[in-house]
């Protein structure tokens, strides 16, 4: 994929939009991020590097990057919206703790082809899918030391 940022003014520009210095800077820090960020999150991380954006621009300028299809808002059965760039076509699966939310990222072949020849045996075509793994992380399965 091109540079992030290039294709985030480009679909600004197409769009009729203003390119401004917030939603660079917004830009900029969510593609540094390598988390999953909820949008409370990413306003704290702009705001330590400018006070003067706003909340309401961290949302919207989001949003467009989600319409521009450079992220992607993920659900982790929490009740909480997280996004996470989309800098390639790398398809992953995750895997979560549901103590402390640690967010895993897998890539596995097998599972994706057994998914491939589930859809096929039962004549389905897929068009995408996501998977969510639930347990408990080795941290949080460690006693606690005294």
């Amino acid at each position: 994929m091109l540079e992030p940022q290039r294709v985030f003014s480009d679909y600004i520009a197409d769009h009729g939009l203003k390119q401004t210095p917030q939603r660079r800077l917004i830009a900029q820090v969510f593609f540094a991020t390598d988390k999953h960020l909820t949008t409370e999150e990413l306003y704290a991380k702009v705001r330590a590097v400018d006070a003067g954006v706003g909340q309401a621009t961290v949302y919207r300028t989001l949003k467009l990057m989600c319409e521009a299809g450079l992220a992607k808002e993920m659900h982790f059965g929490d009740g909480t919206a997280r996004y996470e760039p989309v800098l390639d076509e790398t398809h992953h699966d995750h895997l979560i703790c549901t103590q402390c939310g640690k967010n895993i990222e897998v890539m596995d072949e097998t599972i994706e082809t057994l998914q491939e020849t589930l859809a096929r045996n039962h004549d389905f075509i897929l068009t995408s899918h996501r998977m969510y793994l639930y347990g408990i992380c080795s941290g949080c399965r460690k006693p606690l030391k005294k």
